[in-house]
């Protein structure tokens, strides 16, 4: 008899630690939402608007679009898209590189651009890709506001480099589209 209650009690006390750690695995994630996802949201939500509302989206769409006529212009649109301080901004929702994508989809369409193009200015319109949620990603991470300070700077710059060599590379793999 007692080699049952004990196998039961060590029953009864394995699924009370997994239920209190599945408990306050979700009372954490409330919490990370609360904290870090909802107001990123909101703010993301408010930039989108923002972009939209002034027409910034459109005017920067077609004052790039006459870049994607060759690879040179692809790769300048990727470095000023790219910029640091305007990646973070031009990231949200993905607003201006779908403005820019629409924009140059009509010249595809039109056989205005030839198709060849087409994967390099994939590449050029969207170095920003992630850039905007760089500060929540460290602090989901729970990062330490050292490393906040030096992540950030870091990701911001190593897309201006990458997203460059990204058009490259999709400009050399295009020969023969």
């Amino acid at each position: 008899m007692k080699g049952i209650t004990k196998f039961l009690e060590k029953i009864g006390r394995g699924v009370g630690k997994v239920v209190g750690a599945l408990y306050q695995a979700g009372r954490d994630s409330i919490d990370q939402v609360i904290k870090n996802i909802l107001p990123f949201m909101a703010f993301i939500s408010f930039v989108i608007g923002l972009i939209l509302v002034t027409g910034v989206g459109d005017l920067l769409a077609k004052a790039l679009q006459p870049l994607a006529n060759n690879p040179i212009g692809l790769v300048i649109m990727s470095l000023i898209i790219g910029l640091p301080v305007l990646s973070p901004l031009l990231g949200p929702g993905a607003v201006i590189a779908q403005i820019i994508g629409t924009l140059l989809g009509t010249l595809f369409a039109n056989k205005t651009l030839p198709v060849a193009t087409a994967l390099p200015a994939l590449f050029a319109i969207n170095p920003q890709v992630g850039c905007d949620f760089i500060p929540v990603g460290l602090a989901l991470g729970e990062a330490e506001p050292e490393t906040v300070e030096v992540g950030v700077p870091a990701v911001l710059f190593s897309r201006l480099i990458t997203g460059p060599i990204a058009v490259i590379i999709a400009w050399l793999a295009s020969f023969g589209l």
